[in-house]
């Protein structure tokens, strides 16, 4: 009697699928820098894969600028969106965090380009503003590819990013640390911060350091952004962790740069994102808000 076997191979992926999946990674990561949110970059993906399975691949030139438009098209729509939804959020509104691999660190233009800091600078573009500034500056798109995404002519686009381009200049944080200039400030950040010492945090904090958060109304954040060496170690020292309880602090990527997992009592209380330069710790970003935090489980690809 003869032996029965069973074919358990995959069937072959079709090309619609194949092509999409090779530029996710890269289709995600504009969606995101667009919106600041990962939940809502994740749906505008979704939005992107139902358009491009519909699409006749005979009118394709080229996969990769087809499927960056359909994203930047999709992300737009949804920025507006979230822009109004936005207005009625309670208190201060950041990024949503993401654990990223550490060699997304070693790639110092993407790891800017996904930053708390640079995404919070985003913010105070308009949303035609963002598309053309992240799909020029990060992946580095052609004009004549922007125009056919967001529906404008060239020179307009050209127009849009040089303004869009001095606006971030002005706002952006100074300078790129590298992962070998931060490991060392990151520890000695670490320590102070599990310590509470107030001098300690004082040598770590450079002169005009920022602090901001987000709770989301549901956890306790800061109204507004504390500023100032003096304000955020004593808010690090005795405001911002509960001194009762059992405290944690481990340290992750966040956002292709340093950042610590905060623990309270074992549970995940929130992320804190941190900024280095020149050995000091220029911004710091806490998010609590635990709709937020459902990435930080897992490391997300992100790539240009």
């Amino acid at each position: 009697m003869s032996k029965r076997t069973t074919d358990t191979a995959e069937p072959p992926l079709d090309a619609a699928t194949e092509a999409f999946l090779a530029h996710r990674n890269l289709l995600f990561t504009v969606a995101y820098e667009m919106l600041g949110s990962a939940a809502d970059a994740e749906d505008v993906l979704q939005e992107t894969w139902l358009r491009w399975v519909g699409v006749d691949s005979g009118t394709v030139r080229e996969e990769r600028a087809y499927l960056v438009r359909i994203v930047t098209r999709q992300a737009l729509d949804r920025l507006r969106a979230l822009g109004r939804r936005k207005e009625s959020y309670v208190g201060p509104w950041l990024p949503e965090p993401l654990l990223t691999a550490p060699d997304v660190a070693e790639d110092v233009e993407l790891a800017d380009s996904v930053s708390m800091a640079m995404l919070v600078v985003l913010e105070t573009l308009q949303p035609i503003e963002r598309a053309v500034f992240v799909l020029r500056e990060v992946f580095d798109l052609d004009y004549d590819e922007i125009a056919e995404a967001v529906d404008k002519t060239p020179a307009a686009v050209r127009q849009i990013a040089h303004r869009a381009r001095a606006h971030v200049a002005a706002r952006r944080p100074r300078g790129i640390a590298s992962p070998a200039e931060t490991r060392a400030a990151l520890q000695a950040f670490q320590r102070a911060v599990e310590t509470g010492d107030l001098q300690s945090l004082l040598d770590i904090l450079a002169p005009d350091v920022v602090a901001l958060s987000d709770g989301g109304g549901i956890k306790h954040a800061l109204p507004r952004p504390v500023v100032g060496v003096d304000k955020v170690a004593r808010l690090l020292a005795v405001g911002w962790w509960k001194r009762d309880a059992e405290r944690s602090v481990e340290l992750v990527q966040v956002n292709g740069g340093p950042g610590l997992l905060v623990r309270v009592n074992g549970e995940l209380d929130g992320v804190l994102a941190v900024r280095f330069e020149d050995g000091h710790v220029t911004g710091l970003y806490h998010v609590r808000n635990p709709e937020k935090l459902s990435r930080v489980d897992r490391e997300t690809a992100v790539s240009r």
